[in-house]
């Protein structure tokens, strides 16, 4: 397989991780970096041991097949454009863009032009969620037919220094957090025909609790709590909350209820994680973790201790997909459908009607623990 050299562009906290976790990939090489604050950049650079460049000289350079797209939110579809109308392939930080026009754009110039665009998340290729997947296809707990999925917090305003963006449209729990769960549900059940929710906010501001900025307030202009109904294609209806209005709570990030059993998920914002499984005696039993190299524990948090974090797994799988002429996992259809998924909760939640969501996507393929350490060096 040959080394696909990748450009950054965006210097922010999650290019950190990237940067440091890009070289534990096979067919991966990180030869420069850009942003809009260029001391950030140059920064990145001493640190990696690679280029800083002008966004604008990145784009040009010959030298880089890829673009990893990690600025901010409501830039991810202006730089994603940018980076196919100059020839190279795109990964980019979630959410692919922030409109369902936005997204089919870039599908359109992505297909013109024969380049690929993959998107996160990809914690959904991590052992945790492998395992559920590989039970729900045994039949373990037979058709899905109901659920529940919850990312519930009190925001980022208390550790982020600049939280700004969270609050803005194109952020809120739904667009910075619903893409794992809408990808991670999507990938064990199917595409979404529907969607029907309320929305609201707790407070018009936020106050900032760490860096510089500490006490300043940030207006909230996008619903910070969202409960939805999820209809699947399939038939499996979902509930799914999404809300920074919470100080505490005691739900479990997904939940499915099948004709002859239950399935519990850990967070699909991890690789990790504990798999319950109850048949029809209804008693929950955690699950053997499975023997998966994207589920093994490779870093420390000071609080919560080891866990599993290979960001990066899906950019690594999209260049080997491109490298054998075969789909990636982390595929612009699955990202697309995601985004008028999300976009579908704001407007229902709106409007007070229900939405369907017209796009479609096949599952990823699963990815074994053979199939993952084969995209590792």
């Amino acid at each position: 397989m040959r080394n696909f050299h990748v450009g950054i562009i965006g210097c922010g906290n999650i290019a950190e991780t990237y940067a440091r976790m890009i070289p534990g990939f096979r067919g991966l090489r990180l030869v420069a970096c850009s942003d809009v604050l260029p001391d950030r950049a140059a920064g990145m650079a001493d640190r990696y041991r690679i280029a800083a460049l002008s966004t604008e000289a990145l784009l040009a350079s010959s030298e880089i097949d890829v673009i990893v797209n990690l600025t901010i939110p409501a830039e991810h579809f202006a730089v994603s454009q940018a980076a196919l109308l100059a020839g190279k392939h795109v990964w980019t930080e979630k959410p692919l863009a922030l409109s369902l026009r936005e997204a089919r754009t870039l599908k359109k110039l992505a297909e013109e032009r024969g380049l690929r665009v993959g998107s996160a998340p990809d914690t959904f290729l991590g052992g945790g969620h492998q395992q559920a997947r590989a039970l729900l296809d045994q039949g373990k707990i037979g058709k899905v037919v109901s659920g529940c999925a919850a990312v519930l917090s009190h925001g980022m305003e208390g550790w982020h220094p600049n939280p700004d963006f969270f609050f803005r449209p194109g952020g809120g729990p739904i667009y910075d957090l619903g893409p794992y769960y809408i990808a991670s549900l999507v990938d064990l059940i199917g595409p979404i025909a529907r969607v029907a929710a309320f929305g609201s906010s707790g407070s018009p501001t936020r106050t900032i609790g760490s860096g510089p900025r500490t006490g300043e307030k940030v207006p909230v202009l996008t619903p910070t709590n969202v409960h939805a109904v999820l209809e699947f294609r399939g038939g499996a209806v979902i509930s799914f909350s999404a809300s920074w209005d919470v100080w505490a709570h005691r739900r479990t990030p997904i939940e499915l209820y099948g004709e002859a059993g239950t399935l519990v998920l850990p967070d699909p914002n991890d690789f990790d994680g504990i798999v319950s499984l109850a048949g029809r005696d209804g008693i929950l039993q955690d699950q053997p973790v499975l023997l998966h190299v994207l589920g093994v524990a490779n870093q420390s948090h000071p609080k919560w201790g080891p866990f599993a974090n290979y960001r990066g797994a899906g950019l690594a799988e999209m260049v080997a997909a491109l490298d054998a002429n075969r789909p990636h996992r982390c595929s612009m259809d699955l990202a697309l459908h995601t985004v008028e998924v999300m976009a579908a909760c704001l407007v229902s939640a709106d409007s007070g009607r229900s939405v369907p969501v017209e796009s479609d996507c096949l599952r990823p393929a699963p990815l074994s623990d053979a199939e993952a350490r084969m995209l590792m060096t």
